[in-house]
This record gives structure tokens, C-alpha cells and sequence, in this order.
């Protein structure tokens, strides 16, 4: 059990928002009075046992969420979370993408994609008061930063001398405080089975963050450990992980208004963010995102419209870059027709005033609000004048850079290198080096790199960076020929198209990577001073940032708790819970009427047009016209439910997280929000706020009926 901390402290005597929260499992009992009166029939106490039953059962894939579902390792999560390793094991002449995949017997799974890792929660320790040491505390700049992750460095290297274990620090309520969490990294994965792309993706970026939805978005992996039960790449004689915890598929019927929560991993949301972020963000950063992924999009829609195979290598990218487009246009749009700025100056003047309502308040935090505001002024002002520059850097020359900074750190011991650079480091390295096989294609590299140089070039040469001009060979008024030629002369004259060559350098010492005649290579070593100065200059900033972040947080706590409101951190790719009941909407803001809690699969035939984004499979339309419904059949639909609406708070990073009832049964997997709700990573809206999910009962109705995935159902104990 976790030790009350200022965490716990930051919720007691005050009332949760309903539905509203992505919760701290330890936070749990400070709400259950909320989480009983939406409906858990569970005990909110034993949610906060992270080994134990549910929460031992819930996976992270570093980046999606996931969920043991069967006593030997299979693991459930999104379609569009495991797309990758589709795509990785498809091929013009074998194309998984488009027909599914499914594994008859655990013999015929497939590796998933380079890198993959499903990472199993072990141990979660508070650990601030050995992360902000009584030395740290009075350091402030880099000094503060290095101190803090020489300390993390420390607490990272005694957690994983434990072999086979990954383990992280991770920071809460601007790094106010900080937890140690320990997982099991698994790092023999398989891919078990994928529905069709017209089930997984169905409705495709039309549909995307939009309601109503017919998505199949599930898919199914395995974990492999050796027969010892350890952690180890993969190998023919590994045998299927025996984890302590499954989730068992739910006894009876979910309907309208029953209670639901989900368990995942929560990438990052921003509600504590300052009215100047948020303006900055909306206003500038997002803006240039979609100017930047609209046309990153076509450039590679254009390069590939001829070549299935460079397509399959960049399905991923692009399903990720239209996912993110869509999400980032649709938070304008909500910011443009709200009044969220305005809302959140009101509320930062409301803090500032009890902040210089006393003199304690003022002696604590005064100085730290008025410091944060100038730092985040000075980081915002920074990232516009690297704009241009940031882009313009080719995708090799980001890979060299990496590899260089590795060989540098590579010279010293283990536990002086930074982050990212130490020996439990190298895996990941090599996983990426070799995933570049199948995302990685020269022309469509080549196109990127023609657009966003030309945009650099073509800047005075008072705003370009010399340092990167002399290395990469730009000059001043370059034609477009001139341009192509340039970066025609970069891939003629370097060794990272090749597999081998690439690993090669992950054992080179920098004296061996500096006398090299490779472009992007010798370009990596000319830039590292410069690299290594501006980082230092951000470490610098960030440091004092940190302080003040978390100055800043504390007084928030204390004058949210003054008001009688609950304080959650914002989300860190950790462990969450958020809590709801099915629920529809009662009025739809794209076409005016109500929105449902469940969609059938009447709306996959209305919708099916046979080709694009509505392809749905023959023989998932036959079984639907025949009205195949088995055990599925939902009377009051008349139907099978596809996907339910429901009161969740989830974010980017919840993808794939399970969806239980009142009594911790497994109901489906979360996958997507609304189009004008996606705004609440920023400042929650109950009314709107709804995410969406994929319903177990379609999941197995169209794992039996159409795919008939007959010994995957039995292993679900599915008879």
C-alpha cells in the first residue's frame, strides 16, 4: 500500500466532479463515496492494489493500453494500437492490413513489430523526498535538473538490477512529486489475431472522433517469456507468459446507464496549464501542426499513390498523422467557438488573488507565479525561432544525431550518461534501426525533405542557424534544382539505407563515426557542439521551470482544496482510472439530434459502400444480412452493438484500455472520443465529454460469426 502523501492530502474534505478525473488507483477511496453512487459494486479500496486483481491485469504497451484476458498471456487491446505490426508483417503479395490476420495455433503467431514490449506493473513507490533531497532542493537551473536525474538515474539503476524489469520516476502535478514504478518488460510479443481493416478501421478518418461509429477497433497479442518465466527476446522455444491476474468477460448485459470504468495509461493532458500556455498552444502550436501535417500527408499520399510497398511502410505514419491532424483541428475548432482563454485567466486571477490575500500565501508562492510566467515566455519564444530549423532536419540526420550522442555517452560509465543513452537503452536502439526496414522509404524521405528545406532555405539568412547551414550545405538563394541536388548528394553518399551498416554504428566510438565520409553522419558530428549547447541552454530554463511548475502547483492544491474541489494530477502515460455510466447524448452538436448510447450492426451495412474507408468484408455483410446474431443479439437493439458511448474522462494513451462494469468484468475497450469533446485534455466539459468504445459483445460475435476465431474464443472461455 502507498503511504498517504500530498497526493491523497490534495483530495481529502473535497468533492470529485462526477465522471470527471483521471485518478491515481490510490486516490480511489478519497472518491468512493462518488464511485458508489455511480454504481461500483467493488470495494474502491482494493482498486488501489496495483498487483492485485483488476489493476494486475492491466498492461501498457508504451504508448496504448492493454489488458490480460486469458491465463496464457493474451493480451486485448486496439486494432489501431498493434497497426504497426501489422503493417511490419505485411507485404504487397501478403497484405494483413487489408485481409486480418489470425493465428490458428500459438505456432503460427507472429513477431510483432521491432521493439514491441508489454510491460507488467509490479511495484509503485512515493520516492519525491529521494528525488528532491535536502541538497537538490536548494539547486536551481541545470544543476536542479542534473541533480534530479542523477537521482533518478540512481533509483532506475537499483530497481532494474532486478533483470528483465524496466522502471521509471515519473512526476506528478508539475513535478511536485514523483513515484518509482516498477514493470515486468516482456519482450517477446506476437501478433494473435486482427480483424480485417474494413472492421479495425472501419469509417477510417471520415469517421474518426466522430459518433455515430461502427468500429471493430480490437486486435489481440500474446506474451512470451523463456520457460524459466523470464523476460527475453524472441526465441522459437519461449512459451506463453502465466500472468497473475486476467480479466474475465462480463456475466451479464451492458446497458444504458450502467456504471463503467476504464484502467489504462493516460499519455498526458493539460488542465493545470497556465492561461498563457494555453494561448500559446492554441493560438500558434497547434495552428502549425495542422499546417504542418496537412501537407506531410499529401507529400506522402502523392510519393506512395504508385508504390503498394512504400503505402504498407507508411500506413502507420499516416494513420498517426491523420488521427492527430484530426484531433488537433478539431481542439481549435472548440477553442475558436468557446470561451476557454477567458475562463482560464479568470480562474489564474482568482488564484493570484488568495496567493496576495495573506502574507504566508505570498511568502510561499508570489515570487514562483511571477517566475513561471517569464520562463514560459522565454521556452515559447524559443520554440518559434526553431521552427523552421526543427524541420528541416531530414529524418537520417535525426538518426545520426542519436547514434553520435550515443557513442559520446558510450565513453563514459553507465551511470554518468543521460537519459536515454545508457546500456538498458540499447535495446530500444537497435529495435528502432531495424523497424526503419519497413517505415522507412528514400523517396517519399526525399519529398519531406524537399518541402521543409525549401521553407528553411528560402528564410533571410539572418533568421537560418549557421551552424546547421555549413554542415548541411545550405546557402543563400537556392533554387529548387539546386535544393533537389542537395539532398540528392545526402543519400547518394551515405550507409544508413543499409540494415547492417546502421547497427554497425550502434559499436563505433566517435573518433570512428568523425572520420567518415557518410553525409548525415559527418553532419551529426559537425552539429554536437552546437547541439549540446543548446540543450544546455533549455536545460538551464528547464530547471528553473521545474521549480516554479511545482510552486506553482502546490499553491493550486492548496486553494483548490480551500474551495472544497478535488485535485487529480494531469495525466503521464501512468496508471489511471476514470469512471462514468453508458450514456448517450441528448443533443448532437454536428446534426442537431440526439446522439444514442449503442450503434448496430444495421449501421455497418447503411454505411458499407464496398470500397475506401467503408469496405466492410463479404462475408461480415452476409452474416449481417442473414441476421446471424447467435448469442449476441441484443433484443431491445433488435441487433448486436457494435460501439457505446459513455461519461469516461480518457485521452491518447487510453486507446486499448479495458472497459469493466460495476463488478470489474471486462465490457469492452476504449478507442476514440468526440470530435467537439477531444478539447477537454484541456479544460473538461461534462456535458459534451464522451468516449467511445468498441462493445465486447461485437468483439466475439465478430470473432465467431465472421472469422471464425473459434480457438481464441475458447481460450476466453467462450464455449
Amino acid at each position: 500500500m502507498i503511504k498517504r502523501t500530498l497526493i491523497a492530502l490534495a483530495i481529502v474534505s473535497a468533492t470529485a466532479h462526477a465522471n470527471e478525473g483521471m485518478w491515481m488507483p490510490q486516490q480511489l477511496p478519497e472518491i468512493a463515496a462518488e464511485l458508489k453512487a455511480t454504481g461500483l459494486e467493488l470495494n474502491p479500496s482494493d482498486l488501489t492494489k496495483l498487483t492485485e486483481f483488476p489493476m494486475g491485469a492491466i498492461v501498457s504497451l508504451g504508448g496504448c493500453s492493454a489488458s490480460f484476458v486469458s491465463p496464457q498471456g493474451l493480451v486485448a487491446t486496439n486494432h489501431h494500437c498493434v497497426y504497426n505490426s501489422i503493417a511490419h508483417n505485411s507485404t504487397p503479395e501478403n497484405d494483413l492490413l487489408a485481409n486480418g490476420f489470425l493465428a490458428s495455433t500459438i505456432h503460427d503467431e507472429l513477431p510483432a513489430a521491432p521493439g514491441s514490449r508489454i510491460y507488467v506493473t509490479k511495484e509503485v513507490t512515493q520516492v519525491t523526498e529521494q528525488i528532491i533531497d535536502s541538497d537538490t532542493a536548494q539547486l536551481d537551473g541545470k544543476a536542479r535538473l542534473d541533480a534530479i536525474e542523477a537521482n533518478q538515474k540512481r533509483l532506475v539503476a537499483e530497481c532494474e538490477a532486478d533483470a528483465g524489469h524496466r522502471c521509471r520516476v515519473a512526476g506528478y502535478y508539475g513535478s511536485l512529486e514523483y513515484f518509482l514504478i516498477k514493470q515486468l518488460e516482456i519482450k517477446d510479443v506476437r501478433l494473435v489475431h486482427a480483424p480485417a481493416e474494413g472492421v479495425g478501421k472501419f469509417g477510417g478518418d471520415t469517421d474518426n472522433w466522430m459518433w455515430p461509429r461502427h468500429t471493430g477497433d480490437y486486435s489481440f497479442l500474446r506474451a512470451y517469456v523463456t520457460p524459466e518465466g523470464e523476460s527475453a527476446e524472441y526465441h522459437e522455444d519461449n512459451v506463453p507468459y502465466a500472468p497473475d491476474f486476467h480479466l474475465e468477460l462480463a456475466s451479464s448485459p451492458l446497458n444504458e446507464g450502467d456504471f463503467v470504468m476504464a484502467l489504462g495509461y493516460p499519455g498526458s493532458t493539460n488542465r493545470h496549464r497556465l492561461p498563457s500556455e494555453v494561448e500559446s498552444t492554441f493560438e500558434w502550436s497547434y495552428p502549425k501542426t495542422v499546417e504542418n501535417f496537412t501537407t506531410q500527408l499529401a507529400i506522402i499520399d502523392s510519393v506512395t499513390a504508385t508504390n503498394k510497398d512504400a503505402e504498407l511502410k507508411y500506413a502507420s505514419r499516416v494513420a498517426g498523422l491523420n488521427n492527430y491532424l484530426k484531433n488537433r483541428q478539431g481542439m481549435l475548432d472548440s477553442y475558436g467557438e468557446g470561451e476557454m482563454l477567458e475562463r482560464k485567466r479568470a480562474e489564474h486571477a482568482a488564484l493570484t488573488d488568495w496567493v496576495m490575500s495573506s502574507e504566508s500565501n505570498r511568502e510561499a508562492y508570489a515570487d514562483d507565479l511571477e517566475a513561471i510566467e517569464s520562463l514560459l515566455a522565454e521556452s515559447q519564444a524559443q520554440s518559434r525561432a526553431d521552427y523552421y530549423l526543427n524541420n528541416a532536419s531530414p529524418r537520417l540526420l535525426g538518426v545520426a544525431r542519436a547514434l553520435y550522442r550515443l557513442a559520446e555517452e558510450q565513453q563514459k560509465p553507465d551511470s554518468d550518461r543521460d537519459l536515454g543513452y545508457q546500456e538498458r537503452d540499447l535495446p530500444r536502439f537497435e529495435a528502432f534501426l531495424r523497424g526503419m526496414e519497413r517505415n522507412f522509404d528514400v523517396e517519399v524521405e526525399k519529398a519531406l525533405d524537399f518541402h521543409n528545406l525549401s521553407a528553411y532555405a528560402n528564410l533571410p539568412e539572418a533568421e537560418r542557424n549557421a551552424d546547421f547551414d555549413q554542415q548541411m550545405g545550405i546557402s543563400n538563394n537556392m533554387s529548387d534544382a539546386d535544393i533537389r541536388n542537395l539532398i540528392d548528394s545526402w543519400y547518394a553518399n551515405t550507409t544508413l539505407l543499409d540494415l547492417e551498416a546502421r547497427l554497425e554504428l550502434l559499436k563505433q566510438s566517435p573518433a570512428q563515426m568523425a572520420d567518415t565520409d557518410d553525409a548525415f553522419v559527418r553532419a551529426a558530428v559537425g552539429l554536437y557542439a552546437f547541439d549540446r549547447e543548446r540543450e544546455a541552454e533549455r536545460e538551464e530554463r528547464g530547471g528553473k521551470i521545474q521549480q516554479a511548475y511545482a510552486s506553482y502547483m502546490r499553491a493550486k492544491i492548496a486553494y483548490m482544496n480551500s474551495q472544497g474541489e478535488a485535485v487529480y494530477p494531469d495525466a503521464n502515460s501512468t496508471l489511471r482510472v476514470t469512471f462514468g455510466t453508458v450514456e448517450g447524448r441528448g443533443h448532437g452538436t454536428y446534426d442537431g439530434t440526439a446522439w444514442t448510447a449503442f450503434t448496430t450492426l444495421r449501421g455497418i451495412t447503411e454505411k458499407a459502400t464496398g470500397e475506401g474507408e467503408f469496405n466492410a468484408p463479404a462475408n461480415q455483410l452476409a452474416a449481417i444480412a442473414a441476421k446471424d446474431y447467435g448469442d449476441y443479439y441484443v433484443e431491445s437493439l433488435d441487433s448486436v452493438p457494435v460501439n457505446f458511448l459513455a461519461t469516461l474522462d480518457i485521452t491518447g494513451g487510453n486507446s486499448g484500455s479495458a472497459v469493466l462494469n460495476s463488478k470489474g468484468e471486462f465490457v469492452g475497450l476504449a478507442f476514440d472520443g468526440t470530435l467537439d469533446s477531444i478539447i477537454s485534455d484541456w479544460d473538461f466539459n461534462l456535458d459534451n465529454t464522451r468516449s467511445i468504445q468498441v462493445d465486447w459483445r461485437f468483439m466475439l460475435w465478430q470473432m465467431k460469426h465472421v472469422d471464425k476465431a473459434d480457438n481464441l474464443l475458447k481460450e476466453l472461455g467462450v464455449e
